[in-house]
């Protein structure tokens, strides 16, 4: 299966990025939206951001507005809302489906590798994270009820 850091995406401002970027770090993958039960987790992203970024760890999220249309906004809004709501510093994509027949590809090959419970593909809704490898090897998904401060042991087992 394709590497996680041979994918390409887009950016907030619409321009293609190689995840390659990114090669050889743990990557925390997430959708991501504005206005959320789950929102204030941006908080608990950035702070493991900041813990584990000097070691070879980044947070990537993707806003989607295909649960409850929770991510209305455009680029510079989302840019601003998470920089001024929850400082946050790790980059913010551009919006993507992560469900459906326009499912962003990244989505689709991490959904095939790390399914959810009962070997679901669906990403259920906004928050979903996705814990990929060093190799780019998606290792793990965690439902969006889960803080991303419980992940701290199984980031430090892949650090």
């Amino acid at each position: 299966m394709t590497a996680i850091t041979d994918m390409e995406v887009r950016a907030a401002d619409g321009g293609v990025v190689s995840l390659d970027t990114w090669r050889g770090k743990v990557l925390l993958i997430v959708n991501t939206a504005s206005k959320c039960g789950f929102t204030p987790q941006y908080e608990g992203l950035e702070q493991l951001h900041r813990d584990y970024g000097n070691r070879g760890f980044e947070v990537l999220a993707f806003p989607c507005n295909q649960f409850g249309a929770q991510e209305p906004g455009d680029a510079a809004e989302i840019a601003n809302f998470c920089s001024l709501t929850y400082d946050v510093t790790f980059p913010v994509f551009a919006k993507v489906d992560v469900n459906g027949p326009g499912t962003d590809p990244l989505f689709q090959r991490l959904k095939e590798a790390a399914p959810g419970v009962l070997g679901s593909r669906g990403v259920k809704w906004n928050f979903t994270k996705f814990l990929v490898d060093r190799s780019g090897n998606p290792v793990r998904r965690y439902a969006p009820t889960v803080k991303p401060e419980a992940l701290t042991a199984d980031i430090e087992a892949l650090l």
